[in-house]
């Protein structure tokens, strides 16, 4: 058995993924691995390119240890990118407050004869 760790490109919040297959088919002058899998008795062949190949291995608990690390680092990565949007709604939702806020104050005088605003007169 093969263990296979592949980048995930453009697929956030994940950034790679492992899987094991029953085979590989590579060749130095083709840029991509084929690996086969066994499902029932029907041969998958999944085509991945060379270079999102981050670890290919017959190792099963170094893969192990591998994906571990890889899954405590996304972990944590998510815990900072959970936090941060929490922290962007918080801005946001003030953000909005302010300005409305403000714009309100300038509705208050805009009637006043010193603001040279023409909407009074239409209104």
């Amino acid at each position: 058995m093969y263990y296979v760790i592949k980048k995930q490109i453009n697929k956030l919040p994940s950034t790679f993924i492992g899987f094991a297959a029953n085979k590989y088919i590579a060749s130095k002058k083709n840029k991509h691995v084929i690996f086969l899998f066994l499902q029932g008795e029907k041969v998958i062949r999944k085509w991945v390119k060379l270079d999102e190949i981050i670890l290919l291995t017959e190792d099963k608990e170094y893969f192990l240890e591998v994906m571990q690390k890889f899954k405590k680092v996304e972990a944590e990565q998510q815990k900072l990118v959970d936090e941060a949007q929490k922290n962007l709604e918080k801005s946001m939702t003030n953000f909005t407050e302010t300005m409305y806020a403000q714009i309100h104050e300038y509705e208050e005088i805009r009637d006043s004869s010193d603001v040279p605003d023409l909407l009074k007169n239409l209104l």
